[in-house]
């Protein structure tokens, strides 16, 4: 089964709240919820995935010294499994608007069960709930 490379991140702005997409329609669990971030190209660490991922989604700039790792999920989907390390981000630069038909949301660690996600990312909602 092939491994996918997965870089997200937990945005959180200065009340604590999370920044959460929703994949837009003609995506792959299109309408879910996911925390930003993309696939590691070959020879990208997850800090440079997630600083172009984010530049491109999002239109921010961060730097890999305001990423800190968190968590990671390893999750087995029908046709890959994914590993997927989250990283925590409090300092950036720009405001965040979607850049790629996804729809934004910032949401309390507490309410983030309201929002359907993918399997991979259900069980990180604890662990940043215990941790903001």
């Amino acid at each position: 089964m092939q491994i996918i490379l997965v870089a997200a991140v937990a945005l959180i702005d200065p009340d604590g709240r999370v920044l959460l997409a929703q994949r837009p329609a003609g995506k792959s669990m299109a309408g879910l919820w996911e925390f930003p971030g993309g696939k590691i190209e070959t020879g990208e660490s997850p800090e440079d995935a997630l600083i172009r991922e984010l530049s491109e989604e999002l239109g921010i700039d961060t730097w890999a010294s305001c990423l800190a790792p968190l968590t990671f999920a390893s999750h087995t989907y029908p046709d890959f499994h994914l590993l997927m390390p989250l990283f925590a981000c409090r300092r950036w630069q720009g405001t965040p608007h979607p850049r790629e038909g996804q729809t934004l949301k910032w949401v309390r660690p507490a309410d983030m069960r309201d929002y359907p996600m993918p399997p991979a990312d259900i069980p990180l909602i604890p662990i940043l709930r215990d941790w903001l």
